[in-house]
């Protein structure tokens, strides 16, 4: 998305993102993030349509229908991605474009529990080698469903979630307990000082 001297992004919109290479697409997105040092939430680009880019349930990301294979593109790419109130966007400092993602735009693959003074904290990591402290600023929910059963989520960041992996799910749910207080009538699991709601005695009752 930067000119040819690479030292000024240009200003005509939508030119970049659109119909290029994936190797071209990864260099504008990093040539203009790399100039435009302000914050990432600022930027209020105009949206130039949508890409053939694509994240599948299992966290893995295409572009033209063919895997990007590269941990560090896709590191990349996922540093510029947003979820907008109409679907999720690739956003630069001076346009933005849509992709499809399937579920959520990341997989939580493994975690630790680490024993604390106020009691566990349990630690998540990504697909993308990102490790997540569930708590205050990470939170944890979880999607009901017959078919399913429990559907783990976890914040990464701003409205970007991981979907818990099968395994994954199977340990977090070895740590669902009975609430107290005003959770009484709530499973859940704590961390970090924490308490997220699983679902009511009814509704784990009736998925059983």
């Amino acid at each position: 998305m930067a000119d040819s001297s690479n030292t000024e992004i240009s200003k005509s919109p939508c030119s970049k993102l659109v119909a290029q290479p994936l190797g071209a697409l990864a260099d504008n997105v990093s040539r203009a993030s790399k100039v435009a040092k302000d914050n990432k939430k600022s930027w209020d680009p105009p949206f130039c349509g949508y890409i053939d880019m694509r994240i599948t349930a299992d966290g893995a990301w295409h572009y033209n229908g063919t895997p990007i294979s590269r941990p560090a593109m896709v590191r990349l790419f996922a540093s510029v991605l947003r979820k907008e109130a109409d679907g999720y966007r690739l956003v630069t400092p001076v346009e933005k474009v849509g992709i499809q993602v399937d579920d959520a735009p990341f997989v939580a693959v493994e975690m630790r529990v680490e024993d604390a003074a106020d009691g566990q904290v349990i630690h998540v990591r990504t697909n993308l080698d990102e490790w997540i402290d569930l708590g205050p600023d990470h939170a944890l929910r979880f999607e009901l469903g017959t078919a399913n059963g429990l559907k783990p989520y976890i914040q990464v960041r701003d409205d970007l979630w991981a979907l818990a992996s099968r395994p994954l799910t199977h340990e977090l749910t070895s740590r669902i307990e009975a609430g107290s207080g005003p959770n009484a009538n709530f499973y859940g699991i704590s961390s970090n000082g924490r308490f997220f709601k699983v679902a009511t005695i009814e509704e784990l009752e009736a998925l059983m």
